[in-house]
């Protein structure tokens, strides 16, 4: 693990790059992260995450300054920028049902190629996608997500990179850390080794590549 100042950490992430991004309507995202992907003009990236948030807020952020091409979220429902741009045709976004999309993310991130589940079966959710019958009864093949970073906002992380998270902000930030190839960390407090007890340990220092320096 590196301690990076945000703005290396971000020049770190090319354009087109695929992103995935911890947080639930904005909590549990690290905001630093995004404000300096804007501030930096980053331009066609992919952003894996549960929703877009708001305007102004989380990854919200990022589709009013026009940083995304793609976005796989679960929902858009509280952000009617992310609704035009995408009737526009300025974003494609992939809509997944939640509990499948945060399974994907799972996936990719144990090595597993992909998951049957029975959601979606019977709805336009099945487009294109194999079906496969297990005891008689239908499932969909849902593929398993990856991404070349993960964004990841954490309450403590040690200097060997181990992390904890606070209540609700902890929400997918764990899963993504698994799933991507790059993992940079935006922590509220950074301690010395020790002052996290291993049992208390959810993200494991070997998953992570950064974490941000904050002056």
């Amino acid at each position: 693990m590196k301690t990076l100042a945000v703005e290396k950490a971000v020049e770190l992430i090319p354009d087109g790059a695929s992103v995935m991004v911890g947080g639930f309507m904005g909590v549990g995202t690290p905001e630093p992260v995004i404000d300096e992907l804007v501030r930096q003009g980053r331009r066609g990236l992919t952003v894996i995450g549960n929703d877009t948030a708001r305007p102004g807020r989380g990854i919200g952020k990022l589709i009013s300054n026009g940083v995304v091409s793609k976005a796989i979220v679960s929902h858009i429902g509280l952000n009617p920028e992310t609704q035009k741009k995408m009737i526009a045709g300025e974003i494609d976004v992939e809509l997944v049902p939640q509990g499948t999309l945060i399974e994907r993310i799972r996936a990719g991130g144990f090595g597993l190629g992909g998951i049957l589940t029975p959601t979606g079966v019977g709805t336009t959710v099945e487009e294109g996608k194999r079906k496969i019958a297990l005891d008689g009864a239908p499932y969909l093949l849902e593929t398993a997500l990856k991404a070349d970073f993960a964004l990841v906002a954490a309450f403590l992380a040690d200097y060997e990179g181990n992390l904890v998270y606070a209540l609700t902000a902890r929400n997918f930030n764990p899963v993504i850390a698994m799933a991507a190839r790059t993992v940079i960390v935006d922590a509220a407090h950074i301690v010395p080794v020790g002052m996290i007890s291993p049992d208390h340990v959810v993200t494991p220092a070997v998953l992570v590549d950064y974490v941000i320096a904050h002056h």
